[in-house]
């Protein structure tokens, strides 16, 4: 296959999950899995519980996953209202041991849930990026480029913490500082001193995680550039679309931050009648071309559109690797149903390159025939997981 590389990518060291445990998670009420290092494919009936397992693998990492549910969500029907997820973790440094979870009724740490590594509780769900990073593409990311600006965003700022751990807390204190801004506009204030207090830290917070998207694009387009220009994924031309960011890079961070404490200040009437903040990184969108049509990307086929979001997210996960030193855990959910015969060789190859350990889900084992002897395969029926015969 043209482009692709013969020998796997070993300058990262890799971390690997070589045990998972569940425990009323979804449809599991326990479970435990060895797994092997490299490619696992599981499969099984739609509504087995396939993506209820990357979807715990993803809980390894902040946030809420990778279908974003509320934890209490999380919990099995029938049990306590609680959820636990174990997973031991062989890399360069040795076996560690990461939990995460909620005790029925509990609303402590990170939205009720809580994280312990090697048995210690940690102080917060970033602690684990020191430990492993989770890159995932699901068939909801398949409209990414026809959806709202929002889903863009969130896309983002996901790969820019898979890099730069301390972007999500930048996030965080972003959107509770514009909520406190909101409610004295919702309020009717005309506290000029809080309005003051509160832009100032919305101007800091905003303009750094502009600064952290902007930097993540560039490197980004560097590494997306490494594709081969006539490959099977194809190169996309990526940008970012907003007031901030387009001032970032370009201008002083203290002057980009004094515009945007002056607009939101000036801008106080106004976003009072709309009843929110209009302006700021909130409102930020990530603008995508596919280069060898010179075309935006909402415009493709949906086809074309796959291939291209499979580029970016293995360009990102190369990136993740380069930045962070190990390699990332990828969670490929219904991957191949969705790519021909070319394109999922091509894929498999790029994996093994990759030298990561990737988890695929597919209703049908045989679509990923080619990966006999170099995969592990688990078949998913129901709340278990066996070998597939």
């Amino acid at each position: 296959m043209t482009g692709v590389a013969k020998q796997p990518e070993r300058d990262q060291q890799q971390t690997y999950i070589s045990k998972l445990s569940l425990t009323n998670f979804r449809n599991y009420e326990t479970l435990s899995i060895d797994l092997d290092p490299g490619a696992v494919v599981f499969s099984g009936d739609n509504g087995a519980g396939k993506t209820n397992l990357l979807e715990a693998i993803s809980l390894l990492t902040p946030g809420r996953g990778l279908r974003r549910a509320p934890y209490a969500d999380v919990a099995r029907e029938g049990g306590d209202g609680g959820f636990a997820i174990h997973a031991r973790l062989d890399g360069p440094d040795g076996p560690v041991e990461i939990g995460t979870g909620m005790a029925g009724g509990d609303a402590a740490g990170e939205g009720g849930r809580r994280v312990r590594i090697n048995g210690a509780a940690a102080r917060s769900a970033e602690d684990m990026l020191e430990w492993l990073r989770v890159v995932w593409l699901t068939p909801a990311m398949d409209a990414l480029f026809t959806g709202p600006a929002a889903d863009r965003r969130r896309f983002l700022d996901r790969q820019v913490l898979a890099i730069d751990p301390g972007h999500g807390q930048r996030a965080l204190n972003y959107e509770k500082a514009m909520r406190g801004r909101n409610r004295l506009l919702a309020e009717g204030s005309r506290d000029g001193a809080w309005f003051d207090a509160i832009e100032t830290q919305m101007a800091e917070t905003g303009v750094a995680i502009a600064a952290a998207r902007a930097e993540l694009v560039r490197l980004l387009a560097a590494m997306i550039d490494r594709l081969p220009s006539a490959g099977p994924f194809p190169q996309a031309d990526i940008g970012l679309s907003g007031m901030l960011e387009s001032e970032v890079g370009t201008t002083a961070a203290v002057d980009v931050e004094e515009r945007f404490r002056q607009a939101l200040a000036e801008g106080r009437d106004r976003d009072r009648a709309a009843g929110r903040t209009l302006d700021g990184p909130h409102r930020s969108d990530l603008v995508v071309r596919h280069r060898p049509k010179a075309m935006p990307a909402e415009l493709c086929s949906t086809g074309e559109q796959k291939a291209l979001l499979v580029g970016m997210v293995l360009s990102h996960a190369r990136l993740t690797g380069e930045m962070s030193g190990m390699t990332p855990i990828l969670l490929l959910d219904e991957i191949a149903a969705h790519l021909d015969a070319g394109r999922r060789a091509a894929l498999f190859s790029i994996l093994e390159e990759l030298n990561c350990q990737a988890f695929m889900t597919g209703t049908d084992a045989a679509l990923f025939s080619s990966l006999k002897g170099r995969a592990q395969f688990l078949t998913v029926d129901h709340g278990t997981v066996g070998p597939t015969i």
